[in-house]
């Protein structure tokens, strides 16, 4: 156990962003009582931090343009709670992908200066274990990079674990792109590749693997910079994923959060966001040529992860798969004890989803039967 509960943390995760993103993303937004202490402090660590800054471009620098890499990345694609993560560890486990792990996730601008020094702090005081599901924790673990790319540019729709009150704002702009100027998409893309570049770097990867969900709804821009990007599509029961991603979001957006945000609000952000990421993705998936996409039921990797994780690689026409095999057993076995959370479906929770979500329902076939 780290020294540390996320439930009260001191700081969010802004402490590793640059300073010139803390700047940008913290313009104009009111910081409500009760949460100034906290906006100082992080904004203080920023700082101090940001001192670094040019130490980091100064090997930056030496990195761009130094490293080519042939291959697409691969993108697990589906909304928060759909298995995504799990899916993500396992392929991992095949040591020509490469990805962001959760030291790189709040310190990416330290990737390549003193990674060794910080991290080795980062574990002694992060917790072991999520708070939502009990699925491990460690600085080395693959990671989504959404937060990552947080603390890289302004221009990213995780802005409203800080700010709620934006949450709107932001998923028009930075979740699906549709009010973004040129200019944002394309320092989204930029930063973007750079990430990809540095974590590859320093996980020794060929092929850069990806579990961000709210790339679900930016296939038209992820395209656009890898034309022949694989992906991944997870689908899971509607009825767990609102259960799971509302104990989700309520509790991670609580140490994030400087403004006040009430459940009910974030519950209403959730129906919202979920039929938003549905329909780009159903209107952008056309756009991924024949062949580079799979989409999959995460309750049929649940009956057979082996399985399952095969016929990935075989539809998407990935190499490594039995190189890869024996760890992926390995840590299949490992995970047969594992104890999910058990959700108990309220008649207020059945009503809202076959209310908001028949549409999903209707797709894939789910029922509570």
């Amino acid at each position: 156990m780290g020294l540390l509960e996320f439930s009260k943390l001191p700081v969010n995760t802004l402490v590793g962003a640059k300073w010139s993103t803390f700047k940008r993303v913290s313009k104009d937004q009111p910081i409500d009582k009760g949460y100034k202490a906290k906006y100082i402090l992080t904004k203080s660590v920023c700082r101090l931090l940001s001192l670094l800054q040019p130490l980091e471009n100064r090997k930056l620098k030496k990195l761009t343009g130094t490293a080519q890499y042939e291959d697409q990345p691969v993108f697990i694609l589906g909304h928060w709670r759909s298995g995504t993560t799990f899916v993500h560890n396992i392929l991992s486990l095949d040591k020509h992908f490469g990805y962001n792990t959760t030291y790189q996730t709040v310190f990416p601008n330290l990737m390549l200066f003193g990674q060794g020094f910080f991290k080795k702090n980062m574990a002694f005081l992060m917790p072991d274990k999520r708070p939502t599901d009990n699925m491990e924790l460690n600085v080395d673990l693959p990671q989504e990079e959404e937060f990552a790319l947080s603390n890289l540019t302004p221009v990213n729709y995780y802005n409203f674990w800080f700010f709620p009150k934006s949450w709107d704002t932001y998923t028009n702009r930075y979740l699906t792109f549709r009010d973004a100027s040129a200019a944002e998409k394309k320092e989204f893309q930029d930063t973007f590749r750079q990430l990809v570049k540095v974590c590859l770097k320093n996980t020794n990867g060929t092929q850069f693997l990806s579990k961000n969900p709210p790339h679900t709804a930016r296939i038209k821009e992820i395209l656009e910079m890898y034309p022949n990007a694989k992906f991944i599509y997870l689908m899971r029961n509607p009825y767990t994923v609102f259960e799971s991603t509302r104990s989700f979001f309520t509790n991670t957006i609580q140490p994030l959060k400087l403004q006040d945000y009430s459940d009910e609000q974030i519950e209403s952000q959730i129906i919202s966001v979920y039929k938003t990421m549905y329909d780009k993705y159903e209107e952008d998936k056309k756009l991924v040529p024949q062949g580079n996409l799979i989409e999959v039921k995460f309750e049929d990797i649940e009956k057979d992860a082996m399985e399952m994780t095969r016929k990935i690689y075989e539809t998407l026409n990935l190499p490594g798969f039995t190189e890869a095999e024996p760890a992926i057993a390995a840590y299949l076995n490992k995970k047969k004890g594992y104890k999910k959370n058990q959700y108990k479906y309220e008649p207020r929770t059945v009503e809202l989803v076959e209310t908001n979500w028949k549409f999903a329902l209707d797709q894939w076939g789910y029922s509570l039967d």
